[in-house]
């Protein structure tokens, strides 16, 4: 039963990831891959979210499965990331491959705490 949340979970997640890269990445005229950012660090605020809830004991484990491995792992995409990142230092673009594995690493830690302390804050 388990394996079947995570696909449902991942089927919602793995299209919006594109939608919403897609969405975010049209909106700036720049090579920066501020959608793949943008789904990583929302994934990482989720995450965190389900794992301060599941922590304080008000969310299943079923649920987890679904949105933190199912959703969020299929949302936030770490070999987009790192493909980006590659592709910025070879055409030259050092600082700003730099600026977004320093934003993309600090950013998501940042989420993921903050959804933690929401989450213990609530319940």
């Amino acid at each position: 039963m388990t394996v079947l949340l995570v696909a449902l979970g991942a089927a919602v997640g793995a299209p919006l990831r594109y939608l919403v890269d897609r969405a975010v990445q049209a909106r700036h005229d720049s090579v920066f891959p501020w959608g793949t950012l943008t789904v990583n660090v929302a994934g990482s605020f989720i995450l965190g979210l389900l794992a301060g809830g599941a922590a304080a004991g008000a969310v299943p484990g079923s649920l987890t499965a679904a949105l933190g491995t199912g959703f969020c792992g299929a949302l936030t995409t770490y070999s987009t990331f790192g493909y980006e990142t590659l592709r910025l230092a070879e055409t030259g673009a050092t600082r700003l491959a730099l600026l977004n594995v320093t934003i993309s690493v600090a950013f998501g830690l940042l989420a993921a705490a903050a959804g933690y302390l929401l989450a213990t804050a609530l319940w």
